[in-house]
């Protein structure tokens, strides 16, 4: 069983959902770009009973509102989004878990507010957006988000209503990663029923937001200062595995051996069969990786 909460904000409201006492441990869960906190949905259930889990839905995603018009979607919003969360909480120390997009948001917050930190959980996802290679690409992907956000606001085009098989298909077509179920789960928060059919609640904004790049020696620089412990978790056909990121590979590499190396006093780096949505088609594979790393105390869980 799960309540629905709301937090409001200046511009209306972040939704969350969550499980378990709220005198528990606390433990925040962000989602995925362009997902919402449905993808939690299998998962925590299977994790310990004594945690307070609250998965929220970024601004713009799930049942959260979206930001004004005119307004960019920008990474250190969703940062910005955890931080109100916390705020409305009144945690003063918890963990973190995030998968994908949502470790790169739960990386940056424990880079600027480490002191509330405990543990962080990273599922596919190594707390970073690794920059791009060169300048003119990095260039590029600044001048893309500005040219995309005017192309949107200038067609303003209504959300188009599909049916629900409709709904689900687009979905899957979208993310070879997930299963039909798994779709189906993230599509209960991500669409709202009209009469003319399903209209996804995403803001197509979101699919321009600017993000914060960082090198993968910004990226060791940082993880050094980390003094919680980090599990990380990859999936061996997920989208990290460094050979299917060809061009991408020597980032992932040195990234990899720096935290086996230098980092392995505060970092697990764990891999684990299944995709990039491991954590939601067979949640089983990763639950009890968590739940030990959960309930270990003051020394580094020990898989």
């Amino acid at each position: 069983m799960f309540s629905e909460l709301r937090f409001p904000v200046p511009w209306g409201h972040v939704a969350a959902k969550a499980w378990g006492p709220s005198d528990g441990h606390p433990v925040l869960c962000l989602h995925g770009w362009l997902d919402n906190a449905n993808t939690f949905d299998k998962l925590i259930p299977l994790l310990p009973r004594s945690c307070y889990y609250v998965a929220m839905d970024f601004s713009g995603h799930g049942l959260s509102s979206h930001r004004p018009a005119g307004s960019p979607y920008h990474f250190l919003d969703f940062v910005t989004d955890v931080r109100r969360v916390i705020a409305a909480l009144q945690w003063k120390r918890f963990t973190l878990m995030g998968h994908s997009m949502g470790g790169a948001v739960a990386g940056m917050f424990c880079f600027l507010y480490p002191e509330m930190v405990d543990k962080l959980i990273l599922l596919e996802s190594v707390g970073f957006l690794l920059a791009p290679e060169d300048t003119e690409a990095w260039l590029k992907s600044k001048r893309r988000v500005i040219d995309r956000l005017l192309s949107l606001e200038a067609k303003q085009q209504t959300p188009k209503a599909r049916s629900p098989e409709a709904a689900l298909q687009r979905l899957l077509e979208a993310n070879e990663h997930l299963t039909a179920e798994g779709g189906a789960i993230l599509l209960q928060r991500g669409a709202t029923e009209t009469p003319a059919g399903l209209v996804y609640n995403r803001d197509m904004r979101a699919r321009t937001q600017s993000r914060e790049f960082l090198t993968v020696e910004q990226c060791v620089k940082l993880l050094q200062k980390i003094q919680d412990h980090v599990l990380i978790i990859i999936s061996q056909d997920g989208l990290l595995v460094p050979h299917k990121i060809p061009r991408r590979n020597h980032f992932v590499r040195a990234l990899q051996e720096a935290l086996e190396s230098t980092l392995k006093e505060h970092i697990q780096l764990v891999e684990v069969p299944g995709s990039h949505f491991v954590h939601l088609n067979e949640p089983e594979v990763v639950s009890g990786i968590i739940s030990n790393f959960l309930t270990a105390h003051n020394t580094r869980a020990r898989l």
